[in-house]
């Protein structure tokens, strides 16, 4: 279902494009919760769902307008377009704010997330037993975890493939987060922080017209890493678009109860007043990540103190969150470009 769009409103997909792509990044912050507060999670798993056996047909008799028009390719363009160009730029001043100012940041998105549990409640009108209970397995799941221990690292091209479809579920699933997934399954620095880093620089060489790297065993082992990763990213996006899809036709009320109390569990994750625990190596040295930074294993959370000014700063953040999506609930109620397709 392609859906008609002033220039105002591609400007503002593209913009939402980066807020997910921003958002997919940051462990215990779900893409997905962004697309579904702004109002078009469900006309991004409907379009995701057209890329099936007739769209390829399609692709592959050279059809291309009609593939185009088929799976709603200008709305994925400019969503993808921005979280892609997130990716490279605005998550990286993202990185910059939670290393220097990490409380105010998870403030600001402890606020989004209790906002867009308020956003997703106050039009669910069909409680009882059933989704009352959906939604206390949905919290009980976010709960668990939010404190499960990381595993460690592991490069095997099929478990990197793995982390790919699973990570961005995040995408697909509001609440769940993809980044902090990978944390669980050990492998966040490794591909959201060093593949990313070779990339840059292999990019960077690529525009220089040097291609040396194509020698270098390290830099290929991670060209063939986030390769990997991208494609199991690709495959888990269309499958869990299916699945998701699926579940919203049948069971529309029993899935938004689930997903309800999914963001309520994974606030622990968000929690503003937490310590890092660090990763050590097998001989108890501090690990380090290609940054420089130190490899964060979990976290330890705490009641903050209501004497320190900067917990009245950070409540302050908290509230910013929450105006935010209002602010975001009203556009995405009022624009005229909000779609919510039959899925």
């Amino acid at each position: 279902m392609a859906v008609e769009r002033t220039l105002t409103d591609h400007i503002l997909l593209f913009i939402k494009g980066i807020a997910m792509g921003a958002a997919n990044k940051i462990p215990g912050v779900s893409g997905g919760m962004v697309a579904f507060v702004t109002g078009f999670y469900e006309e991004l798993i409907y379009s995701l769902q057209k890329i099936n056996k007739k769209a390829f047909k399609l692709l592959f008799n050279g059809r291309f307008k009609s593939f185009y028009r088929y799976i709603n390719g200008k709305f994925l363009l400019l969503v993808f377009a921005g979280s892609t160009f997130s990716y490279f730029s605005v998550s990286r001043v993202l990185d910059y704010f939670l290393t220097n100012y990490d409380l105010y940041v998870w403030s600001a998105f402890f606020g989004l997330i209790i906002g867009s549990i308020y956003y997703i409640v106050k039009d669910f009108n069909d409680w009882n037993t059933k989704t009352i209970i959906a939604m206390a397995i949905g919290a009980a799941l976010g709960i668990a975890i939010s404190f499960m221990s990381p595993a460690k690292e592991n490069d095997n091209l099929w478990f990197v493939f793995l982390c790919g479809m699973i990570g961005v579920s995040g995408m697909t699933l509001p609440g769940l987060s993809g980044s902090f997934i990978l944390i669980l399954l050990g492998n966040y620095v490794l591909l959201l922080v060093d593949s990313v880093n070779e990339l840059y620089k292999t990019i960077a060489d690529i525009l220089r017209w040097n291609f040396d790297f194509i020698h270098d065993e390290e830099r290929m082992r991670y060209m063939k890493i986030i390769s990997s990763f991208t494609l199991g990213s690709v495959a888990g996006l269309v499958v869990s678009s299916h699945i998701i899809g699926y579940l919203l036709k049948h069971w529309h009320q029993i899935v938004t109860a689930v997903i309800i109390g999914f963001i309520t569990g994974s606030l622990g994750i968000v929690w503003p007043w937490k310590t890092e625990v660090y990763k050590l190596g097998e001989n108890g040295e501090q690990l380090y990540d290609s940054l420089g930074n130190k490899v964060i294993e979990n976290y330890y959370r705490y009641i903050p103190d209501l004497h320190d000014s900067s917990t009245w700063i950070a409540i302050g953040y908290i509230f910013l969150g929450i105006i935010i999506l209002v602010v975001l609930e009203w556009y995405g109620r009022n624009s005229k470009s909000k779609v919510k397709p039959k899925l």
